[in-house]
């Protein structure tokens, strides 16, 4: 079968930025990925990862492709309760792998290594925990969890075996992140006072305004499945192709968004924990089509000690952007990569409050000054600035080629469980905040978050 060519939405951002940047290339450094198609080929078949999918929508039939271009690795078999995608799962894979509506048929077939799952958030616990207890490895698209106790639920379950279990938060696995975070270890900012970050989509597609299939239907999707823990209702399109709007399917803007600049900041400065309060505002300004979740949403954390400022929205095109700040100097983190920017913290002039002295203690101490700081001529610092150029940081393949990796060597991943769960529950405490209108915090006594 002829595979299908498709850009999705960071290819197409990080293909227009390459074109943008060009001229900026002869002065940056550019970071190079592992060189994945160069790696050792299995040299036998049972040396292969034999995968199922769980879920072939929009970023399940991403995964798919990326999974299907890496080495050693085979697709046994797909999952989706629209018959639709059953179509599309075997033109991807090129070839007539079996399909079905029942996740369970893949948990129950011995041959199948690991299982990705690429669903609705409101059914990745149920998924997550089934997988687990079949003796899958399992690869689960962010926000780990739907709600607070469906990740302890799943943390839980990775504990008690010997699984694998990677959160598809893929900056965790981006050579971006990973200099960023050799530069804040080495001590280039200095002591740390202040992340922000910033992330902005101002189009329909971006506000998951999607359209449904056109032969959508109840006979070929299993709209009582689809619905599970979540409230009933009629069938409805919209709600199919569109849950990330409603907080009974999805996590929202936090979720779908949030989760990704956290995973990335957790991952630069080497941290892997729950905020010790958050508090979130914002509202739906822009797309008003029935959803219940924000559309724009300004967050402040505390992670550590130091405030996090992270602001996101539908409404207004923005540049992607995270800020480490430091008493010497910042690290700009974004999508295709990075600049370090020293700062001396220290007066390269005398200070303009002696301007309020008389002159004849004015004068002495700009004398005094000068004597004491002005560096001899010839010798005048020049502060370096440093960028660096690297692959689109949310780009899949890394993040699924380590998944692989640990799948065959049993090595440990970085975004595990845990990871994907407090970066997730991150997320929920900005959503809960939002909804309370006031700030809230983790209780690990009661393991609930509270106002």
């Amino acid at each position: 079968m002829k595979r299908i060519r498709t850009f999705s939405r960071r290819q197409f951002l990080q293909s227009t930025a390459g074109a943008a940047g060009a001229s900026l290339a002869a002065a940056t450094l550019l970071l190079e990925s592992t060189p994945l198609l160069a790696a050792p080929q299995p040299g036998a078949a049972s040396d292969r990862v034999r995968f199922g999918i769980v879920g072939v929508g929009m970023e399940g039939s991403e995964l798919l492709r990326k999974a299907l271009s890496l080495p050693g690795v085979e697709c046994a078999a797909a999952c989706d309760l629209y018959d639709g995608r059953h179509e599309l799962a075997r033109e991807i894979a090129g070839k007539p792998i079996p399909v079905t509506r029942r996740y369970q048929e893949l948990l129950d077939d011995r041959h199948i290594d690991a299982i990705i799952v690429a669903v609705p958030d409101h059914w990745h616990r149920q998924i997550v925990v089934d997988a687990i207890g079949a003796g899958k490895d399992v690869y689960c698209e962010k926000p780990f969890s739907h709600n607070p106790a469906d990740g302890l639920a799943m943390v839980a379950a990775a504990a008690n075996s010997d699984r694998i279990v990677q959160v598809g938060a893929q900056r965790t696995s981006s050579v971006l992140c990973a200099k960023a975070r050799e530069l804040y270890a080495s001590g280039a900012i200095g002591k740390l006072s202040l992340v922000e970050a910033t992330l902005g989509r101002n189009d329909p597609t971006g506000a998951w305004e999607y359209p449904p299939p056109p032969d959508l239907s109840p006979q070929n999707l299993d709209w009582d499945t689809w619905l599970g823990t979540a409230p009933k209702k009629a069938f409805d399109p919209l709600t199919f192709a569109r849950w990330r709007c409603w907080k009974e399917y999805g996590t929202g803007v936090a979720g779908d968004l949030l989760v990704h600049l956290l995973s990335g900041m957790q991952t630069v400065l080497g941290i892997n924990e729950v905020p010790a309060r958050v508090s979130a505002f914002g509202g739906i300004y822009r797309w008003n089509d029935g959803r219940n979740t924000p559309d724009v949403h300004p967050v402040l954390f505390e992670y550590a000690g130091v405030p996090v400022y992270m602001r996101l929205t539908l409404g207004t095109e923005s540049t992607e952007v995270t800020r480490f700040m430091g008493s010497k100097g910042i690290i700009e983190l974004g999508e295709f990569g990075l600049s370090y920017s020293p700062q001396g913290g220290v007066d390269t002039s005398p200070s303009y409050y002696a301007a309020s002295f008389p002159a004849r203690l004015r004068d002495p101490y700009f004398s005094a000054w000068h004597a004491e700081h002005d560096p001899k001529p010839g010798r005048e610092p020049i502060p370096e600035s440093s960028s660096f150029r690297g692959n689109d940081y949310d780009d899949l393949r890394p993040h699924l080629w380590k998944f692989f990796e640990a799948v065959r060597t049993r090595q440990p991943v970085l975004q595990d469980a845990l990871f994907g769960h407090n970066a997730a529950l991150a997320c929920h405490m900005a959503n809960e905040s939002y909804y309370r209108k006031a700030p809230v915090h983790w209780d690990p006594a009661t393991q609930t978050i509270r106002s």
